[in-house]
């Protein structure tokens, strides 16, 4: 499996190495959304990404979190209130709750319509994701 992960990754030029200890990512959840908030979510996302899966650094460390914050662009303060406070913990809640509800096993999964596709892919693939679900919109009346 993790073979077939490193080839998919390399084919789509995303940091993947091969970990030897897998981390409890919930506080980086919480700490995502809230960067999304702030309009820093793609940016956090992919540091932690970049953090996790390249550099096996360990997203379960609060310390951890906090550089990732800084790097991020974040403000260092708010980011360690967060998770002190764990203001974003029932927002992750609820995202598990959907997920679950959704049938959905592993991140990421894109979803049109009816149609899912599971685990990283290239742009020609979500692109026919995109052209299955391409129906003309309703208009109002």
């Amino acid at each position: 499996m993790v073979a077939e992960l490193q080839k998919t990754a390399k084919s789509l030029d995303l940091p993947f190495n091969a970990r030897t200890m897998t981390y409890n990512t919930r506080l980086a959840q919480e700490l995502g959304l809230w960067a999304e908030d702030q309009g820093q979510g793609d940016t956090f996302h992919l540091n932690a990404f970049h953090a996790y899966f390249a550099d096996g650094i360990n997203l379960a460390k609060i310390p951890e979190l906090l550089r990732l914050a800084e790097k991020s662009g974040l403000n260092k303060g708010k980011a360690q209130e967060v998770l002190m406070t764990r203001s974003y913990a029932e927002k992750v809640d609820f995202d598990w709750a959907e997920s679950r509800f959704k049938q959905i096993t592993a991140v990421p999964t894109f979803i049109m319509g009816h149609h899912k596709l599971t685990g990283a892919q290239s742009y020609e693939t979500l692109e026919e994701l995109v052209k299955l679900y391409d129906t003309p919109l309703k208009k109002d009346k």
